[in-house]
């Protein structure tokens, strides 16, 4: 596949959207199982529930919601506070090298919080053993079900409290999301919760597991910058330019206005030729894995993606920008797509916006309405 165009810097731009739609996995989804999807992208941010299924869903051909729910509910994939301390599905074969790897930063930034919140050492301590005892044996208990059992064993969840605790015992590598009950989560003990095969065994050395983060995300998001890198990971910018260097030999390079962006050496191919649209779910790795999004959003539309509160829209991307966003209302037998539109759009780019509500359709089961 060719690289990034050595033109001008707005066209090379825009070639880096039509890139990662394939790189990430979007353009060109291929059947797979929803564990080898995440393994590929390294890890998939997963706060919205529900949209984390779709961003594994649409990356999958022919996939419905409910393959992806019985790789979690199978224990093939985890659910838990992953990088920047957000929440993210990672492949359970990794969740251990990469909590080793990533929390003692997290923990670390996160130590003036917690002082503000009367939470010590001795309290951690404490809340271990207490959650230890509540989940052994397999149990899983809701939010409220934790933090009955803590405030019963001395441990006061007041406030932002308990939310904390339970984020430094996921960070540390003890509980982690277990099954849903209804529309509720729960929380289980990690090693229980994972197969025999994937509990703890030897970890990659601290050198190796930069290299492997590294080569994981430049193969399934490039073509991008180290300082993406180091945003997305939770990483200092020298500890991603050691994974960086590492990495390099399954890499190519291109360079914008001195700014070098790096790609897998060999990139997938992808027969879509006609004008397609992608429906993203909200926080989806088009967006959340850089921290520089000019490259597939115009500045002018990042309020309506972001408008505060830590929540993202759901985008439409057509031919690598984002062209607006969407929102799905759930009736008995069908789901209703409405768009916003951040273009005028033409009749061949609302054909392929109505197309991709459809493979959003069938992904839920679901008769599509577009309003």
């Amino acid at each position: 596949m060719p690289g990034l165009p050595a033109v001008r810097r707005d066209k090379a731009l825009a070639a880096i959207g039509r890139l990662r739609l394939r790189t990430l996995g979007i353009a060109g989804a291929q059947p797979a199982r929803p564990e080898d999807v995440v393994a590929r992208l390294g890890a998939v941010q997963a706060q919205d529930y529900l949209g984390s299924l779709w961003a594994v869903g649409l990356r999958l051909g022919g996939a419905q919601e409910a393959d992806v729910e019985r790789a979690l509910a199978g224990r093939r994939l985890v659910r838990t506070w992953a990088l920047r301390g957000t929440l993210h599905l990672v492949a359970a074969a990794d969740i251990h090298w990469m909590l080793a790897l990533l929390m003692p930063r997290i923990i670390a930034l996160g130590a003036g919080r917690r002082r503000q919140l009367g939470l010590d050492e001795a309290t951690f301590a404490r809340s271990r053993e207490v959650c230890h005892r509540a989940l052994q044996g397999g149990r899983q208990l809701t939010r409220p079900d934790l933090f009955q059992a803590l405030e019963s064993g001395g441990v006061s969840t007041a406030g932002q409290r308990g939310i904390h605790i339970l984020g430094r015992l996921a960070h540390e590598g003890l509980i982690c999301f277990g099954a849903r009950q209804g529309k509720q989560f729960t929380f289980t003990l990690l090693d229980e919760w994972l197969a025999p095969a994937h509990r703890p065994g030897k970890l990659l050395a601290r050198a190796d597991a930069l290299k492997e983060l590294a080569r994981r995300y430049f193969t399934s998001r490039g073509p991008a910058t180290v300082a993406d890198f180091a945003w997305w990971a939770g990483l200092t910018l020298a500890d991603a330019r050691a994974g960086l260097e590492r990495a390099r030999p399954r890499l190519v390079s291109d360079v914008i206005d001195g700014e070098t962006y790096w790609r897998p050496s060999a990139e997938p191919a992808v027969s879509e030729a006609a004008l397609v649209a992608y429906l993203l779910p909200a926080f989806d790795e088009y967006l959340v894995g850089y921290e520089d999004r000019d490259a597939v959003l115009d500045p002018a539309y990042v309020r309506q993606i972001n408008a505060g509160g830590g929540m993202l829209n759901p985008v439409i991307v057509i031919d690598g920008q984002v062209a607006g966003i969407w929102k799905r209302t759930l009736k008995k037998s069908a789901v209703v797509i409405a768009p916003t539109w951040f273009i005028d759009p033409k009749k061949t780019q609302v054909r392929a916006f109505t197309q991709a509500a459809g493979r959003y359709g069938e992904f839920l089961g679901l008769r599509v309405e577009v309003a």
